[in-house]
């Protein structure tokens, strides 16, 4: 780490950089100077490399010494970690940017009123990381971000893995914001095995079922399909609550049902995580 850089054609200076041309100047050496600062002289090393910011302690030592104000040391410090914010913030920028080629976001434009920014990716960046609520797009490499993977018929893709974390975290959003009972694994078990002996469906089954999965502690949430998501459903334990997700490819009822009892299986086997194709 260094006691400046640049950035954006602008120069930002650490105090550990003026502090060490109050030492050149001074013709002591570290170690004495340190001694007149009344610190250690390591203390003083890792300053003026900039390792280490400018403590109010330090900060007071020297104005006390050099008859500047505190604040005038404290204003470089803030002023350098400032820019330093900026330049870190537009290193990651760059990194998502990476990952954004992977993640359609016609996709959120089309089911969440996202609005139209053609060729605004920065712009589009930052709607998305702040829909998903996470600090930077790149955390969505991460294959256990959200739960684990079940049932991979083949090792999944980069893309895979980044866009079943992007179901995963609207999934997981939406259950934070549901009401619900606690998850009861009991009174789950019997609600699955109750519902599974009917043989008729008609039109307001799902409405039906999400609420006595949801008196149960089961938060269903059905979403559109995202491409080059691979996913069927996923199940993970969130805020007290379970939820079950499953991705609506045009299913019938029928398959609907079939796809949420699938992921009711994971939940009562106690193995949750995310169903790949």
């Amino acid at each position: 780490m260094s006691n400046f850089f640049e950035f954006n054609d602008e120069m930002a200076f650490h105090p550990g950089y003026y502090i060490k041309e109050l030492v050149d100047a001074s013709g002591l050496t570290q170690e004495d100077f340190a001694k007149r600062l009344g610190t250690t002289p390591k203390n003083l090393s890792i300053l003026i490399r900039g390792e280490q910011s400018l403590s109010i302690d330090i900060a007071g030592k020297l104005s006390r010494m050099f008859g500047m104000s505190i604040s005038f040391w404290l204003n470089i410090q803030q002023a350098y970690d400032e820019k330093r914010a900026e330049f870190l913030n537009e290193q990651e920028l760059m990194r998502e940017r990476e990952v954004f080629r992977l993640i359609d976001y016609n996709y959120f434009r089309d089911n969440f009123d996202f609005p139209n920014l053609p060729r605004k990716t920065d712009e589009q960046i930052k709607l998305v990381r702040e829909f998903l609520s996470v600090a930077s797009l790149t955390v969505l490499q991460d294959r256990n971000l959200c739960a684990n993977l079940l049932n991979c018929p083949s090792e999944p893709t980069q893309s895979n893995i980044i866009n079943a974390n992007i179901m995963m975290q609207i999934a997981i959003n939406s259950v934070v914001g549901t009401e619900a009972a606690k998850f009861n694994r009991r009174k789950f078990e019997r609600t699955v095995a109750r519902i599974l002996q009917q043989t008729e469906f008609h039109k307001e089954f799902l409405p039906e079922l999400k609420q006595a999965f949801c008196d149960a502690g089961v938060v269903i949430v059905v979403l559109p399909n995202l491409r080059d998501s691979a996913v069927n459903g996923a199940t993970k334990k969130v805020d007290g609550k379970v939820l079950l997700m499953i991705n609506d490819r045009r299913r019938s009822t029928m398959t609907v049902r079939d796809a949420i009892f699938n992921e009711a299986k994971h939940i009562v086997d106690g193995n949750m995580g995310i169903s790949f194709s």
